[in-house]
């Protein structure tokens, strides 16, 4: 027998490729019931953002706010993206558990596989949102391109990793509580404020700008803007807190997600 027909039955990829067609069950589902009931709706789920982020830099533009680095739409952008990056992630991911419910009650169906799913399509959404972003400023004649491209990109995806466990947390909690992806939705606000998108954190004295720090969506813009701007002042700047937060709350949520799962399973 060759290794590949030995492969082709081993458990493990046959439990792999059935994870597969869930998460692609549950994709497929998000991209129709999120916009017109349509798989193509899904399109707007790149315009989305995109058009939140470019009123708040219009509204800060053109209320004559300045940028204390590169050009204000370039400042605010490098703060917005990573902001809205976080935000749309994690809140979605909270939202898909509740969206989704009645798929839980298929056995085969796990809060892992709704919450990955919605955070699959958010990702990529988001890589577009990016994408467009780019377009527009490069056509306003302006330079997206960041000083640091390989810091910008660890940024980025430092900001996913955050929003992923995050949202890991917030969608297993909402499975139990179904009132507190409200309750995260109001907190999103807190963070959205005090993330540092609008301002910059160090122009403040230590005893606001430390605390501030504390935000991990801060400490995101501030690795961002670090990346776009050589004489960007990081004093506050950790980059191994942000990564240390990520990990270890995508770890406390797939651990809330095993012993959630133990405790319906022992009172079945």
């Amino acid at each position: 027998m060759s290794t590949r027909l030995r492969l082709r039955g081993h458990p493990l990829l046959e439990a792999l490729k059935t994870k597969a067609d869930v998460m692609g069950a549950v994709v497929l589902r998000d991209m129709r019931s999120r916009f017109f009931n349509h798989g193509a709706g899904f399109l707007l789920q790149c315009i989305w953002p995109l058009a939140h982020l470019l009123i708040i830099m219009a509204m800060n533009i053109g209320a004559g706010r300045s940028a204390p680095y590169g050009t204000p739409a370039l400042f605010f952008a490098t703060g917005l993206l990573p902001t809205l990056t976080f935000v749309y992630i994690s809140r979605f991911m909270g939202l898909s558990v509740v969206i989704n419910q009645q798929m839980l009650s298929f056995p085969i169906v796990r809060v892992t596989d709704i919450l990955y799913g919605r955070a699959l399509l958010e990702v990529i959404a988001g890589c577009g949102t990016l994408a467009l972003m780019w377009v527009i400023l490069v056509s306003l004649g302006l330079n997206p391109y960041p000083d640091d491209p390989a810091d910008a990109v660890l940024a980025y995806m430092a900001t996913i990793l955050l929003a992923l466990g995050i949202g890991t947390i917030v969608g297993v909690i909402t499975q139990l509580l179904p009132l507190f992806v409200t309750v995260y939705a109001l907190l999103i606000i807190v963070l959205y404020i005090s993330s540092g998108a609008l301002f910059v954190a160090t122009a403040f004295p230590d005893e606001i700008a430390i605390p501030l720090s504390y935000n991990p969506v801060l400490q995101c813009v501030e690795w961002m803007r670090k990346a776009y701007f050589e004489n960007y002042n990081d004093r506050i700047l950790d980059r191994e807190y942000v990564v240390w937060f990520g990990v270890t709350s995508l770890m406390i949520g797939l651990l809330l997600e095993r012993c959630l799962r133990r405790f319906v399973m022992d009172n079945m």
